[in-house]
């Protein structure tokens, strides 16, 4: 539904991260008179908390359990044939 109300927006374009291109953020009506200097400046900084989407945490995550898991798995082999040989 599309209702007749403004709405204040703020575009960033470089947001420094790899992962997106833009950003869009929507200003709440109460600061829409607040600088725009700094505006921009807390959207930046809001961006930079931004993290990799949530696929890409999720495949770092499971190669960092399989080199972790692969490395047990080979210090106990070595292990056991040192002490069963």
């Amino acid at each position: 539904m599309i209702k007749g109300i403004n709405h204040c927006i703020i575009e960033v374009t470089e947001t420094g991260s790899t992962y997106y291109e833009r950003a869009l953020l929507f200003l709440k009506p109460e600061y829409a008179s607040v600088q725009r200097e700094v505006l921009e400046k807390e959207a930046k900084k809001l961006l930079r908390k931004t993290d990799a989407p949530s696929i890409v945490k999720k495949g770092r995550s499971f190669l960092y359990w399989f080199v972790r898991l692969g490395g047990a798995a080979t210090v106990g082999a070595v292990a056991g044939a040192i002490i069963f040989a």
